[in-house]
């Protein structure tokens, strides 16, 4: 079994200074349709918040599978989904290919957030 981890730490404010600087841009580049939908409550706060750790993982992720964004991934190749149960990773385009040629068939997240930090912890796992 190989596992690939990666973990990242990020400042709500770094997030929320791109929300109001960039808004939709920042929005739209870096975050799925569906994360667009979990992530816009009513709260601007917890928002920000929503955010910031979905940012987090999918630096984390990124760490995982050694690329960084490099090498033709987009932010909107990872997508941090959360439906009934536990967040899970979706991944598409050149991020899927690079975690299929590591061979990493599971993808296990844990997202956790304050009023002033966000931070995410991923495991690959594969055979």
């Amino acid at each position: 079994m190989k596992l690939f981890h990666g973990v990242d730490l990020v400042e709500v404010s770094r997030i929320a200074c791109m929300l109001e600087k960039h808004g939709d841009e920042f929005i739209n580049r870096c975050f799925t349709e569906a994360e667009q939908s979990m992530s816009n409550v009513s709260s601007d706060a917890t928002r920000t918040q929503r955010y910031a750790a979905r940012y987090a993982a999918k630096e984390a992720i990124l760490k995982a599978l050694g690329t960084g964004l490099a090498g033709g991934i987009n932010w909107v190749d990872v997508s941090v989904e959360r439906n009934e149960g536990p967040p899970t990773i979706i991944l598409t385009g050149e991020a899927a290919r690079i975690s299929n040629s590591l061979g990493i068939d599971t993808w296990h997240v844990s997202l956790s957030h304050t009023d002033t930090m966000a931070m995410a912890s991923v495991i690959g796992v594969g055979a």
